[in-house]
């Protein structure tokens, strides 16, 4: 298991992903055509769950299909969102490219905690919340790296379901997550939830091929040493998109 319940090391928090600006070489793919979609819907409001545990927007028969694994404490991830989101957002709206999120619990407890709430609204809220925890990432990591060496030991030592929740209380998710119209009981019912945390440490565990945040793939085919907007757009772009 490359992931565990306890709490990350905080000063991993800072750096997740080194920034590599190789890409991939391989021959272009013809553009592909847009894809409307059907009247009176939206592709960019069309997110269903995956078999593989992720949340997909978009068109599901699109051409081009983009999952990443992202960590929602890995900062390379939050820069990848906030220059990303706009333009892959208006990729998608044009039924070419479908985005799947799939959460990579790099550093183990506080990303559980926060793939938890994450998902507690269900499938509409989805990607609004992803965006927003990212942009109030800074906030998250200050809250736990500020964190006392004693209250750090402390949250060692508590049962690894109970330490997900304390973790979301010290970091700030539960209030987040509450001025979003989650319920103070139905975010404590999300994170007692055994089932769901299995899902998400499931969904790192059978990630084989990542070995760090983000990893993108594309049809299927890994993006090697994509860790930027410009990079991913570049090989989706390469891709037909």
């Amino acid at each position: 298991m490359r992931t565990t319940l306890a709490l990350a090391s905080l000063a991993l928090l800072a750096a997740c992903n080194g920034a590599d600006t190789s890409s991939n070489t391989s021959a272009p793919a013809a553009p592909v055509a847009a894809a409307p979609a059907p009247a009176g819907q939206n592709w960019t409001e069309t997110v269903s769950e995956t078999p593989e545990g992720g949340y997909r927007m978009g068109n599901p028969d699109a051409a081009v299909k983009l999952v990443e694994y992202g960590s929602r404490t890995c900062p390379a991830c939050a820069a990848f969102a906030r220059d990303g989101f706009d333009p892959l957002t208006k990729l998608v709206e044009s039924g070419k490219v479908s985005f799947e999120f799939r959460d990579f619990l790099i550093h183990g407890a506080p990303d559980l905690a926060s793939a938890v709430l994450g998902r507690c609204g269900g499938t509409a809220p989805f990607f609004p919340m992803l965006e927003q925890m990212y942009a109030d990432q800074s906030a998250t990591l200050d809250r736990l790296q500020n964190l006392s060496q004693a209250q750090q030991q402390q949250l060692q030592s508590l049962p690894p379901q109970e330490q997900i929740a304390a973790i979301a209380q010290a970091a700030g998710y539960v209030d987040f997550v509450k001025q979003r119209g989650i319920s103070d009981a139905q975010a404590k019912t999300c994170l007692a939830d055994t089932a769901l945390v299995d899902k998400l440490v499931k969904t790192t565990e059978s990630a084989t091929e990542v070995q760090g945040t983000p990893s993108f793939f594309i049809n299927g085919e890994k993006v090697e040493n994509a860790v930027s907007w410009q990079q991913v757009e570049a090989a989706l772009k390469n891709a037909g998109a």
